[in-house]
């Protein structure tokens, strides 16, 4: 049987490669809003459209390699360029809650770099495979948990957020589900998020964690167009959050040893 720490390497692996291959997807198909990304950079819509498919294609790429061979170097060029097309919302005008909603897109290979201990200074060892790090001591766990709680506070209050501003495609989800007046529910929706986002920072409850993990699971599923490629593309808040689920009562101190060993058996 997997311990924990295997369970949370392989999680962080499949939600990584999930939220790249989902955003690959709309390259290749060609998403028109992706035309306002390329714009930050003076990139025009012509160049953009013929980019749009490369870039996909690169995406799917670094996502396929994840799974099947990952390494150093992909797992921190998708942390970097996670945040970077993140960031391209608020930067094209959009609300800056759009960057914080899209913390797993970061936020997971993040972890899975923190899990396994991989540093990127050295770069012999970019190209080497990731494999969850032998190093048990309490500071590691910390730095996971901590990393995830953050990732899992942003993405949780980012969405809430963009409920509060009624984001039309959010609205449209809850029209299409049969609500009146979906501005109502968009309030209440996006209160309860932000206040689970903070209770998970200050003190994350498992049983709520799978909860929120059943959640966002679950609305994620009602795009009105592309359905299958956005909850693809959003693995990596599925992913954060079941990692910090798997995570919490992972790591437990074996006080009867001296070296204050952890137990990461099940």
């Amino acid at each position: 049987m997997l311990n924990n720490r295997n369970n949370i390497y392989y999680t962080l692996r499949l939600a990584s490669a999930m939220c790249f291959i989902g955003h690959g997807a709309f390259g290749i198909i060609g998403k028109k809003i992706w035309l306002n990304y390329f714009a930050v950079f003076g990139i025009g819509s012509i160049a953009g459209t013929h980019l749009m498919p490369i870039v996909g294609t690169i995406d799917i790429l670094a996502g396929i390699s994840l799974l099947l061979y990952p390494t150093r170097a992909v797992a921190g060029w998708l942390v970097i360029w996670g945040t970077a097309t993140a960031l391209c919302r608020p930067l094209s005008g959009e609300p800056f809650a759009e960057f914080i909603e899209r913390a797993g897109n970061y936020g997971a290979p993040l972890a899975l770099l923190i899990l396994c201990n991989a540093s990127l200074v050295n770069p012999a060892t970019w190209f080497k495979k990731l494999e969850p790090s032998t190093i048990t001591d309490e500071s590691s766990r910390q730095s996971l948990v901590f990393c995830l709680r953050v990732v899992v506070f942003l993405l949780l209050a980012g969405h809430g957020w963009l409920n509060l501003v009624e984001k039309q495609g959010i609205m449209n989800q809850y029209s299409s589900l049969g609500f009146t007046r979906p501005d109502q529910a968009g309030l209440l929706v996006g209160i309860a998020e932000i206040s689970f986002s903070i209770l998970v920072l200050i003190k994350p409850i498992r049983s709520l964690l799978f909860i929120l993990f059943l959640w966002k699971m679950g609305s994620e599923l009602f795009y009105p167009h592309w359905e299958l490629f956005e909850w693809i593309e959003r693995g990596g808040s599925y992913g954060a959050i079941l990692a910090l689920w798997l995570a919490l009562p992972n790591f437990s101190l074996n006080k009867s040893m001296k070296t204050e060993s952890l137990d990461y058996t099940l």
